[in-house]
């Protein structure tokens, strides 16, 4: 065997060439000094993580405490830290991109086709490893106590479906280091994704990150669904439900019918690549037609996928800090349930330019208008809400305020566009980019921010920093506005999307405000994470171990913070909607068991670390063609499935005596405490128990 057959068979085409930093080094540009700086932020940061688990030993307690737990709390966490994480990235290279276009009458600073690669990783990370896992992370945290469960129905599918959305981003990341990632934009549509065109590893990169995070997110709406179907508290009927969980309910029906088009679209374009199919081909029967329908039958629903759950948390929010139970209640059910059936309709109209015949347009066109009137009820049951009540202006507010301003505008631009005689003008211009960032940073980041917010001290025991909680929702507001209004203007100027530069002056001037605008963005990214900083230092001062910081109505709220592993001592009798505000109307929102039971709970397990390590090596030997190492992760992953079959002490007991010693504890606590007014509820003396202010009654 010769040495280039040996090289070939232990690395495939993986070689010295595919550093990142190289081309830095021999070709000093700027773009290509832009791309290493990042590839060694990447380096730098993972280094910097090993040496601090190291120093403060934290090795141990990692493991045996989150990366091998099954607790829906603990999971939901780690979810959103890995989103916030590659938050920072797409939000730079969101920076970066403005950047460029500022001077782009110049050429500007970065070659065209690393600006291709940055939309094309800007896109896919906020899409499917920001949104997605925030919108995983808070499901799982706050959906099972809201229904009085112990955990979700499946707890080890939990854990593998966290693995499988991780792998998806480590493959993203590790692009930044070896090899390049997709140039074909975030759809990823062919041809020019494939091989004849596009022959390098980045749509490889592409097609394994999104095929194995979108397989952990369809297990992930079986696991929710299953859920509220099966682990509801006693008396919990289906409309006693709070309205997250009901959205929950909903975008997990989403999850279950959307994600299996994308997972078809992505391997049959593997196919296409690797044993030279042709799905998607200009020769041989291929049509890439059939792939932009499958990839928009995911798309689409995709977005609601992603709004739902934030309608969900805004709902909750208004309603908590208006002091009014939400108005509309049954129509706002009903609204989500419309909006869940309406959005696999209206896939079409992301590709009215593309030769569908007039009658299709029109009918796509009327049921993308159709869809506003669902959302348009639920501004308005909101608005009800607030109407009159006795709004505390907290930080969620404030972004469910940006929330009800923006949105509207992004939705009427919405209704715009579902025209399909406007659509095929302004299609392929900074008008679309100003539309669906207007609808997803408003209705998607905005509610998911707010929640943050919200449950923050549920999940940690103490309460965020309110003042620079302030800073970062306005810095989030005015950032997103500076940015993007002004592409809306450019839009209908003809300036075309995915430019890296341009020839025309007159595009310039708002070109620099959306470059600001992106600026004062990273100083909201920037001042979420000072805000995380100084509440963990002052968090002795901002305890709420009572539970109940918000005069909340929902059975979250009714345990202590942050809750026990089992959630519940006693799992509650509901009788009515917002349980824990019924529970204080009738004086019993704490009540004293007559009894308590041994509490059965799964114990930990390593096979969703084992999948996450497995599966990164799968996909990059996948994308760099190691066979080898694909065999072997296959092989390891097949049979840690088959020992854990074979485990039978995958739960543990929690004794009654021990539960009963943490909740008798509690409610003395309880008992001891100062009641706070909701006036004073940002105060050092908030500790989570909070005054009797009954709710005010809706329709």
């Amino acid at each position: 065997m010769s040495d280039a057959t040996t090289y070939a068979w232990l690395l495939g085409r993986l070689d010295i060439s595919s550093l990142a930093i190289l081309p830095a080094i021999a070709n000093p540009t700027a773009s290509e000094i832009v791309g290493a700086s990042a590839a060694m932020m990447v380096i730098l940061g993972g280094i910097a993580v090993v040496a601090m688990l190291t120093w403060f030993n934290w090795w141990t307690p990692l493991w045996r405490d989150w990366l091998t737990s099954t607790d829906h709390k603990r999971i939901g966490i780690m979810y959103i830290v890995l989103a916030l994480v590659m938050m920072t990235r797409g939000v730079l290279e969101g920076v970066v991109m403005r950047a460029q276009q500022a001077a782009g009458l110049d050429g500007g600073f970065l070659a065209d086709s690393h600006f291709a690669e940055l939309f094309s990783t800007h896109g896919t990370i906020m899409i499917f490893f920001v949104a997605m896992p925030f919108i995983a992370g808070v499901i799982n945290y706050v959906m099972p106590l809201q229904i009085g469960a112990r955990d979700v129905s499946f707890p080890v599918l939990n854990q593998i479906s966290l693995a499988l959305t991780a792998i998806g981003a480590a493959l993203v990341m590790i692009s930044l280091v070896l090899g390049k990632f997709s140039t074909g934009g975030w759809p990823a549509y062919p041809p020019y994704t494939g091989i004849a065109f596009n022959p390098g590893p980045g749509p490889d990169y592409w097609i394994w990150s999104v095929a194995i995070a979108g397989l952990g997110s369809t297990l992930s709406g079986i696991n929710f669904a299953v859920t509220i179907y099966k682990e509801r508290a006693p008396g919990m009927k289906l409309f006693y439900m709070p309205l997250f969980s009901w959205t929950v309910l909903c975008t997990a029906i989403i999850m279950i019918f959307a994600m299996p088009p994308l997972t078809v679209a992505t391997l049959t374009l593997a196919l296409d690549r690797y044993l030279d199919f042709h799905f998607y081909t200009n020769d041989l029967g291929g049509n890439m037609m059939n792939y932009v329908n499958l990839f928009w039958l995911f798309g689409h629903p995709e977005v609601y996928l992603l709004v739902l759950p934030c309608y969900g948390i805004f709902s909750e929010i208004i309603s908590t800090f208006s002091g009014k139970r939400l108005y509309g209640y049954n129509s706002l059910v009903f609204a989500t349930m419309a909006i869940s059936v309406l959005s696999f309709t209206v896939w079409l109209h992301h590709f009215f330019t593309m030769g569908q015949s007039a009658q299709v347009n029109a009918a796509f066109g009327v049921a993308s208008m159709f869809i506003a009137v669902p959302t348009g009820v639920k501004v308005y049951d909101w608005m009800a809400t607030m109407f009159r009540g006795r709004i505390r202006f907290s930080v969620p507010i404030v972004y469910a305020t940006g929330f009800l301003i923006l949105f509207v505008i992004g939705g009427l631009t919405g209704v715009m566009l579902a025209n399909p005689t406007i659509s095929y003008q302004v299609h392929n211009t900074l008008f679309l980019v100003a539309h669906f960032h207007n609808v997803i940073i408003p209705g998607v980041l905005f509610g998911l921010l707010a929640g943050y917010h919200y449950w923050f001290p549920k999940a940690f025991g103490f309460r965020l920093n309110e003042g620079w909680g302030y800073v970062a929702a306005t810095f989030w507001i005015f950032g997103f506005m500076f940015t993007f209004f002004p592409l809306y203007v450019l839009g209908v100027m003809g300036m075309p999307r995915r430019s890296a530069s341009y020839s025309d002056p007159a595009f310039e001037p708002l070109t620099l405000i959306a470059m600001c605008g992106a600026c004062l963005i990273f100083c909201a990214l920037a001042s979420l994470l000072i805000q995380l900083r100084i509440s963990v230092r002052d968090r002795a001062q901002t305890r709420v171990p009572l539970g109940d910081p918000w005069n909340g109505m929902t059975l979250e709220w009714s345990i202590p913070s942050p809750p026990p592993e089992y959630n519940f001592a006693v799992v509650p009798e509901v009788t009515a909607r917002d349980a824990f505000a019924e529970a204080k109307e009738q004086g019993n929102a704490y009540p004293q068991p007559t009894a308590y039971e041994d509490i059965e709970m799964p114990r930990n397990t390593s096979i969703g670390a084992i999948v996450l390590i497995g599966g990164t090596a799968l996909g990059l030997a996948l994308v760099w063609y190691v066979w080898w190492l694909a065999i072997l992760s296959l092989v390891v992953m097949i049979g840690a499935f088959v020992a854990r079959s074979f485990r039978t002490d995958t739960h543990k007991t929690i004794p009654a005596a021990e539960v009963a010693a943490a909740h008798q504890a509690w409610l003395a606590e309880v008992a001891n405490a100062s009641p706070v007014k909701r006036d004073i509820e940002t105060k050092d003396t908030n500790r989570g128990l909070a005054a009797l202010e009954l709710p005010q009654g809706a329709a």
